[in-house]
Order: structure tokens, then C-alpha cells, then sequence
């Protein structure tokens, strides 16, 4: 590994399911990281590792050279690289980059990147896949919009993160290829669901069948990842059914754009529209069978 001192100091907003990990792999390979986020008591396991807090995304730029944002919504993404006073780009140097890793909106990114090159600042929006299991492992599909030589700089960051890193295009084509990835599990988890839903009511034991199934053309990351924590009734999240009704959202509004007609995502965001109003909005994804449990009259964790 390079000198510490020859390495660029790394700025780091959002410290949740996923950003925790991801920051603590820069950490661990010796970076200088500057952070902040709405809940410190969040950042403590890194703050023990070495890791400085400072107030703002502001506050975060000053001290960096390539800042890392991970947060909730659309919304927040705009308050943390674009508010005015506090937020990230008005404390960037030219040079700096900005990375957004956030699943966010395709025109967001955009706009991000025209305001970020009005002051001699490369952006990149880079949402990543793979959940908490990726994060912690390193090993997530990483989707990166923006310029090539902006990328470069990054790369050696974003390697100790993921495992697939993939230049998809220019602004806002790193936040389109996300939203092809959830479309695809999003419907992929209506079929894990009912087939595992299926199996029970059969009378079959389920941990037994996905030894036939997971390895065959039916298997999937969903149902080979998730699916025996749906058997066990063990739904912590691995990326929240709130965030992913957010990006269903997204994605729907992307398709209302273009004229697509997207039945499948439809009927999936109004699943897990149901999953959040029985409760489960703050459970992982895989929280969809109790939804399409409830559909036939079975409690899935009372079976």
C-alpha cells in the first residue's frame, strides 16, 4: 500500500446500514476520513477506529479531497451536496470529487454534476448492490455515472468497497442502471415470496427445497441471500422496505417519463406499499412474504 501521507484525504457522509461498512474498509486501508452524520452515536464504531467528526457536509469537504455521501432519500442528497451555507460543494476546492453513492434520482445527479463543474468539481453518482452482506464483505456491484477521469481518481476507493465497479456513462447513467437493478428485484422478490409461501403450504421443508432450487435456473441472489432468512423469520434489514419503496417510486417516475408501461413494478411497490402499512417499512426487503402470506390468510411468523 502507498504512504499514508501520499494518499488523498477522504470526506464521508452517512453512516447507516451500509455506509458504516463502506466507510470502515477506507479505514482499514489506512485513509484519512472526515465525517458526519445525523446520528453520531452511528459513527462511534468508526470515530474508535480513527476517523474525525466535523459538524456540516461542509465542515467534511474542507478536509477532503474525494467525499463520499450515502444517505436516505432525494431530498437529502440535495441538503447535503447542495445547500447553500452547510452543504458539501460549498466547501469543495477545484479538484475535489464528489461521489454520491446514494440510490437517488437520474436528474438529481445531473444537476449535482452542473453545479459541481461551476466550480471546477468532478461528480459521480455511484449507487451501489449487494446490501449490508456486500458492504460488510466488500464485494458490491458499484453503477458509476460521470466522467472517465473523475472515476480514475476514485477507483482505488471504490475497489476496497465492491468487487463489480462499472462506468456506465456521463452524469445521472450510474443512477439509471440502479434503477434497472431494482426493477429486477423487485419482481424477483415476488417470486421468492410466493414460491417459499407455496412450499409451506405444501408441507414441504423449506430449507431442504432451496438445496434443490437455489442451485438450479430458479435460483437468485434474493432467494439464495434472503431466502433463508425469510425460513428462519429473521427480517433486520439488510436495506430497509422504506428505501426500496422510495426507489420503486423513482423508478415508476423515470418510466412515466419515457412512456414505459412497467405492470410487474407496479404491482410490486403496491406489495411493499402493503408490507410498510402492516408495520414492517423499517425490516429488509425480504419483509414481502408477509404481504403475500397475508394475501392467502397465513401470519408467516406464527406458521
Amino acid at each position: 500500500m502507498a504512504d499514508d501521507k501520499s494518499l488523498p484525504k477522504i470526506g464521508w457522509v452517512g453512516t447507516g446500514v451500509m455506509g458504516a461498512s463502506m466507510c470502515g474498509h477506507l479505514l482499514d486501508a489506512g485513509y484519512e476520513v472526515t465525517l458526519t452524520t445525523r446520528t453520531l452515536a452511528k459513527a462511534e464504531s468508526l470515530l474508535t477506529r480513527g476517523a474525525t467528526w466535523v459538524k456540516t457536509p461542509r465542515a467534511v469537504a474542507e478536509s477532503s479531497d474525494l467525499i463520499f455521501t450515502i444517505v436516505g432519500y432525494p431530498h437529502d442528497v440535495r441538503e447535503v451536496i447542495l445547500a447553500s451555507e452547510t452543504g458539501v460543494l460549498a466547501g469543495c476546492k477545484p479538484g475535489n470529487v464528489i461521489v454520491d453513492m446514494t440510490t437517488s434520482q437520474p436528474s438529481l445527479a445531473v444537476e449535482i454534476a452542473e453545479a459541481a463543474a461551476r466550480r471546477e468539481v468532478d461528480s459521480l453518482d455511484a449507487p451501489v448492490s449487494g446490501g449490508d452482506t456486500g458492504a460488510k464483505g466488500g464485494t458490491l456491484s458499484i453503477m458509476v455515472g460521470g466522467s472517465g477521469r473523475a472515476l480514475t481518481k476514485v477507483q482505488p476507493c471504490l475497489d476496497l468497497m465492491g468487487k463489480t465497479i462499472v462506468h456506465q456513462g456521463g452524469p445521472g447513467a450510474g443512477q439509471h442502471t440502479k434503477m434497472v437493478n431494482q426493477i429486477l428485484i423487485a419482481t424477483n422478490m415476488i417470486g421468492v415470496c410466493e414460491a417459499l409461501v407455496y412450499g409451506h403450504k405444501a408441507g414441504l421443508d423449506l430449507p431442504t427445497v432451496l438445496q434443490s432450487v437455489g442451485s438450479g435456473a430458479a435460483g437468485s441472489w434474493s432467494l439464495n441471500n434472503l431466502g433463508p432468512r425469510i425460513i428462519d423469520n429473521q427480517f433486520d434489514p439488510g436495506f430497509y422496505v422504506e428505501h426500496f419503496i422510495k426507489d420503486m417510486g423513482i423508478a415508476l417516475a423515470e418510466c412515466r417519463a419515457m412512456s414505459l408501461s412497467m405492470p410487474g413494478l407496479a404491482l410490486a411497490e403496491q406489495l411493499y406499499q402493503a408490507v410498510a402499512a402492516q408495520g414492517h417499512g423499517r425490516d429488509g426487503t425480504h419483509a414481502l412474504a408477509f404481504a403475500i402470506a397475508n394475501l392467502s390468510g397465513i401470519d408467516w411468523l406464527k406458521r
